[in-house]
């Protein structure tokens, strides 16, 4: 679809859905009269258009690769650190810099709580039986056992096992390739081991082609229609839990004979641990709390290991460093000896080039909160209810933080690295990502597989990054591989 298209769809979109919004929501908001809303005027901006606000605008620079645009120019035009707006059917204001940062993650659910568009909830019914507050407070007491440091050494060489397989399947006596489309194989199947226990290739395709359709249309415009990725969305998500149900089924049939262990992996700690209460999830809740952290534990990934793929194709200097330290890890291996913490931690260099391809192109470019009460930021009114949102390009490409924001630099996170809340793929301080320490792993086993295999150029030299809602290669990367000699 061209974007002529997409954005009449689009449009179209999104008067149908936002009409009824339009019409309950149509008197303006004359201040807030809670704590911190007194007479301080609201955040300077626009609303935009009736029913649609601005959020084409919003939407269109991702389509064409500079999703930094809308922030910037609104950040020069009306304040560098919030401006209002109105996106996806709601006020909202757009928290810019290391501040506003800061603000955010140190005010999670004091201030604010995180805050999803319509189309999530619908794609994940059961999200709604319990505020987004709480789910967000019981998903973080959970998933920090198992995906801390710590915990997580214990898989560094089923990863390494299932990388060896992928590259050897997917990649070897292969000319040309499309990367994205096997960087989605690789943190997929790598999810379903870790999560799941589930190891089968052909069990794990089952899911690939429902959960493609799901992670097209999860966050985007909620119109309901047999030929919208929304309504594909739902579907495929209805598909996907009725096949972790059966999973969930014979996980409980197998802790109960002790074939299958406790700790095994996130599905059973979420079988036999309770809450507060002694109360214990229900099936369906468990299936969408899986597909949950399936979704997020592979298709971030998979977009940064895409990306990775690109910019060593373009800087050789850069591939040149990352392949002698993965050769000199290799080259002190036993033959048939897998990948260890250790060698994970002499994975510096590769790290800082990781690092570097997040800041350019986080896989997510921001996150939607919600305001629980009237509050006053940098002087301007936030009213209850409103939707705030925080972009990593308000830091991350901003030259006062990051000279020369265009290039891709590793040295920028050597010794302590960027400045605290300037560097937010992963959020940050209270707010920090859980699943930070598995993306480090699997990321870093992805580079270590790779550049110790092949040298590969660009098929389409000037091929197009767009953004929706994660940044890929407009055509998946193809790029043409040259191996290693023996």
């Amino acid at each position: 679809m061209d974007l002529i298209s997409a954005t009449f769809f689009t449009l179209t979109a999104l008067l149908v859905s936002f009409c009824l919004h339009f019409l309950l929501h149509i008197t303006k908001y004359t201040g807030g009269s809670g704590s911190g809303g007194g007479a301080a005027p609201l955040p300077p901006g626009k609303t935009g258009w009736p029913v649609i606000g601005e959020s084409l605008e919003f939407l269109s620079t991702g389509w064409k690769g500079h999703p930094e645009k809308f922030v910037f120019d609104r950040m020069a035009k009306y304040s560098s650190q919030v401006f209002r707006t109105h996106l996806l059917g709601e006020k909202a204001a757009v928290f810019c810099g290391a501040n506003g940062n800061k603000f955010l993650f140190s005010n999670e659910n004091k201030l604010v709580q995180s805050w999803w568009p319509v189309s999530v909830n619908k794609v994940f019914p059961s999200s709604t039986q319990t505020s987004s507050k709480e789910e967000a407070i019981r998903m973080r007491k959970m998933l920090p056992n198992f995906l801390k440091p710590e915990a997580l050494r214990r898989y560094i060489g089923t990863m390494d096992r299932i990388a060896q397989r992928h590259f050897t399947d997917q990649w070897e006596n292969k000319k040309e390739i499309i990367v994205f489309d096997l960087a989605k194989s690789y943190t997929f199947w790598l999810a379903c081991r870790v999560f799941l226990s589930v190891e089968d290739p052909k069990h794990v395709a089952r899911f690939a082609d429902p959960f493609n359709a799901l992670a097209s249309g999860l966050i985007g415009i909620p119109v309901d229609l047999p030929w919208t990725p929304f309504n594909r969305a739902i579907k495929a998500s209805k598909y996907i839990r009725k096949e972790l149900v059966l999973i969930i089924k014979r996980r409980k049939i197998e802790l109960a004979e002790g074939v299958a262990l406790p700790s095994q992996d996130i599905l059973s700690h979420m079988l036999v641990t309770g809450d507060e209460d002694g109360k214990f999830m229900d099936e369906m809740e468990i299936a969408d709390k899986i597909l949950g952290l399936l979704v997020g534990g592979h298709d971030t990934a998979s977009s940064t290991c895409t990306l990775i793929v690109k910019y060593l194709a373009e800087l050789p200097e850069i591939y040149d460093g990352v392949y002698k330290e993965q050769m000199e890890i290799a080259n002190g291996k036993n033959p048939g000896e897998l990948l260890n913490w250790d060698d994970i931690q002499k994975m510096k260099y590769s790290w800082n080039v990781a690092c570097e391809v997040l800041r350019l192109s986080p896989p997510l470019q921001g996150a939607f909160r919600e305001a629980l009460a009237d509050f006053v930021y940098n002087g301007f009114s936030i009213p209850k209810g409103w939707k705030i949102y925080w972009s990593a390009s308000s830091t991350h490409r901003n030259p006062e933080i990051f000279p020369e924001p265009e290039k891709l630099d590793p040295s920028r996170f050597e010794g302590t690295g960027p400045a605290p809340y300037t560097f937010v793929p992963f959020g940050g301080g209270p707010r920090m990502c859980p699943g930070k320490e598995y993306a480090r792993l699997e990321i870093l086993v992805f580079m270590h597989h790779l550049v110790k295999r092949f040298r590969w150029e660009k098929i389409i030299p000037d091929e197009k990054i767009v953004v929706n809602p994660m940044p890929i290669p407009a055509k998946g990367l193809p790029v043409r591989l040259y191996p290693h000699k023996a």
